[in-house]
């Protein structure tokens, strides 16, 4: 038997707003980390949003993990509810979905089904409609958006971010360990065969976060030929990160001064320069019928 996450008539259309009454910012720049579970995406998402933002970029970070997790280093070390916590409360409006982390970044956690219960890609798909539904980009105006996606399985709802037009670049990140380099191609060959399929979605780096594995290096880049891709930046293994996370705190926010915030804050250089703003965000392309 397969069992639905949210019951279609539970979804929340009696709060759909008139997203043209809301003045957006223009184009955004969308990225999307993907990567295999545990990987340190969501270290690496939340240090690069935290670089950004002080930089004077209004970030979003969503998280699209059933753990709702992405967020906490940006949160003081709390985990926040999730988008699927308000469709399941029936709670409308964007209070408690969207809340202000580390230097003005706008978290988000997708949520996923109760375990045992559902499907946690098909959760990514309804969280990203509910957004759209309540105007979320369009009111608090980000100029970046980073999806951070949980990579080891690529199935519909986790490409949903490649395969709609939310993001346009994809970074993945990996270390040279076995089981990450075979996510890494998996996720490469999906966003490729998405591209042959019309999507606007392209592969723009590796970002190898590094694990001192023997040979690390020559790995990835070997790696990163294959894929036909190149290499944006090699974060080192630091105690800096353990510590930090253990106070709850991004290495930006607890070690502003320390050799890995540098890394952190390069690699949020290099993902500007790779990328470029344009139209669409978590509402795309709007049609006089999306309001009729």
């Amino acid at each position: 038997m397969v069992v639905l996450l949210i019951p279609e008539s539970s979804y929340d259309h009696s709060v759909t707003l008139n997203c043209h009454n809301i003045t957006g910012n223009g184009p955004i720049r969308r990225v999307a980390l993907y990567g295999k579970g545990g990987i340190g995406k969501s270290t690496v998402a939340s240090n690069v949003s935290a670089a950004l933002a002080e930089k004077g970029h209004r970030v979003m970070q969503i998280g699209c993990d059933p753990k709702a997790d992405s967020t906490r280093l940006l949160r003081g070390g709390s985990k926040g509810p999730s988008v699927l916590d308000s469709v399941r409360e029936g709670r409308t409006g964007l209070d408690g979905i969207v809340s202000e982390g580390y230097a003005g970044v706008l978290c988000v956690e997708c949520g996923g089904p109760r375990p045992g219960t559902g499907c946690a890609g098909r959760g990514i798909i309804v969280a990203f409609e509910t957004m759209e539904r309540r105007c979320a980009v369009e009111t608090f105006r980000p100029d970046v958006i980073i999806y951070d996606v949980l990579g080891d399985v690529v199935c519909g709802g986790f490409a949903m971010p490649i395969r709609d037009g939310y993001a346009r670049d994809v970074f993945i990140v990996t270390s040279g360990e076995t089981m990450s380099l075979y996510a890494a191609a998996n996720i490469s060959e999906a966003v490729h065969c998405l591209r042959e399929d019309g999507c606007d979605a392209r592969l723009s780096g590796l970002i190898q976060n590094s694990r001192d594995v023997q040979g690390e290096d020559e790995l990835v880049s070997r790696a990163a030929g294959s894929m036909g891709t190149e290499i944006v930046s090699r974060i080192p293994r630091s105690r800096t990160v353990q510590e930090c996370e253990a106070a709850g705190k991004t290495v930006i926010e607890g070690a502003p001064d320390s050799p890995q915030a540098v890394a952190y804050r390069a690699l949020a250089a290099k993902i500007l320069a790779a990328t470029e703003a344009s139209e669409g965000g978590l509402r795309q392309n709007y049609t006089q019928e999306d309001y009729s």
